[in-house]
Parts: C-alpha cells; sequence; structure tokens
C-alpha cells in the first residue's frame, strides 16, 4: 500500500464518494483540491481508546506478600 496522498477534485469526490469511502477505510487518504488548491482531506479516523471507570482494577490483584510496606532493607538508616 503506498502511503503517498492522491489529490482528487470536488467534482470527481462527489461522483465517487462511496468509492473513495470504501478506500478510505482500507486505510488510504485523500486530499480533495477545488480548482486546483487542496481544500480537505479525507482520511480514516483512529479509534479512541475507552476511558478507564474508576474501579475497574478491582480484584485484579491476587496475591500481596505481608510485609509489602516494610523498609527495605537499604533505607533503615534514614527511618
Amino acid at each position: 500500500m503506498s502511503t503517498a496522498v492522491t489529490e482528487i477534485g470536488a467534482f470527481e469526490a462527489k461522483t465517487k464518494l462511496s468509492s473513495l469511502l470504501a478506500q478510505v477505510e482500507k486505510g488510504r487518504s485523500f486530499y480533495i483540491t477545488k480548482h486546483g488548491r487542496r481544500v480537505a482531506e479525507v482520511k480514516p479516523v483512529t479509534p479512541r481508546k475507552p476511558k478507564r471507570r474508576f474501579g475497574s482494577g478491582k480484584g485484579t490483584v491476587l496475591y500481596m506478600a505481608p510485609d509489602f510496606d516494610a523498609p527495605l532493607d537499604g533505607f533503615k538508616d534514614y527511618m
């Protein structure tokens, strides 16, 4: 698949919109031009990551050592 973005005239884009959208779904991008000037870019939408919900990690910690919060040996002088 080429990485170059194709330029297409506004009239041609209007007449071939469904074909263009099918190509965009496959990952292609297009610049739409009007009188030779780029006026729009049509490209695939990047999917959004779902928002994390508070409490969604509940129950994922299966084991926690009884001394997990005990001071480390190298830091006993600072206590």
